[in-house]
């Protein structure tokens, strides 16, 4: 993503045009010196609203960029298609309450999709989305096959040059990261977000739409390494994840049975593998 200057503007959201990814608001800094106003850029998180066929799945808080990437992982991960040509168009509707993805979904999928939602009942949306019961929340995920023997010095190389790739995040301080490397970790790609789940989505997506297989690299993210991590990692066919913290124990019984390699703590020349253990 390309940086993205910093607006200065009130905190009112857009009337009009697109939502930018970052904008400029007055703050006041308290120092050793004394106090001092100041203009703070600041990460924007939009309400995104998941249409499908028309119908709206899930409302999800994001950063307002790269969401047609967005879309389509968050499609693939959640079960939603099985495969980006279940996915017939995706389009962006800016408001100013929020931004719309309309996703055009394949009518045998659309169906599946409708008789999801009749299961559900008050369903706040977030987190596990579209999920009804423990059964549904921990779905199996099939063993990735081809998992990638990755260097630990590869996995350090790609966290490492990671943050300088991350022009949201250095621009505003709260923004995560989920990258794609290749085996000698070289960075590909990096997607950012607010939130750590919609940043691997973004990536993913990313991935799917430019035609990378999963087979030809690794993903590290900017936060711990939690089930859905995995699990959307997993989805995707990906087999390594390194995390600069720590994973839950959840995730790591969910990589041990998907065979998933699973790092953390990747950072300041260390790891620590807790599935698939290397090195």
């Amino acid at each position: 993503m390309a940086a993205i200057a910093c607006e200065v503007r009130p905190g009112e959201p857009p009337a009009e045009a697109e939502w930018p990814a970052q904008a400029t608001l007055p703050a006041r800094r308290i120092t050793e010196g004394g106090a001092v106003d100041s203009l703070e850029c600041l990460v924007e998180e939009v309400p995104v609203a998941l249409v499908y066929n028309g119908i709206s799945h899930a409302v999800m808080l994001a950063s307002p960029a790269d969401l047609e990437d967005f879309a389509l992982g968050f499609s693939l991960c959640e079960g939603i298609v099985a495969s980006p040509r279940e996915i017939y168009g995706i389009e962006l509707a800016h408001g100013p309450l929020g931004i719309e993805a309309h996703i055009e979904l394949a009518a045998e999928r659309f169906m599946g999709l409708k008789a999801r939602r009749r299961s559900l009942v008050g369903r706040t949306g977030c987190g596990l989305c579209g999920v009804d019961s423990l059964e549904a929340a921990a779905r199996p995920v099939a063993p990735v096959r081809g998992t990638p023997r990755i260097a630990p010095e590869a996995i350090l190389r790609a966290i490492e040059h990671l943050p300088g790739r991350q022009t949201l995040h250095r621009a505003t301080g709260a923004a995560h990261g989920a990258a794609w490397a290749d085996p000698d970790g070289r960075i590909l790609m990096v997607r950012e977000d607010v939130g750590r789940h919609n940043a691997l989505d973004k990536l993913i997506g990313g991935l799917l739409r430019e035609g990378v297989a999963p087979d030809t690299g690794f993903a590290v993210v900017t936060s711990r390494a939690s089930y859905e991590m995995v699990q959307k990692l997993a989805v995707f066919g990906g087999g390594l994840l390194a995390a600069v913290s720590a994973p839950t124990a959840y995730a790591v019984r969910l990589a041990q049975q998907s065979n998933v390699t699973l790092a953390g703590f990747a950072r300041a020349g260390r790891l620590t593998y807790y599935s698939n253990r290397q090195g």
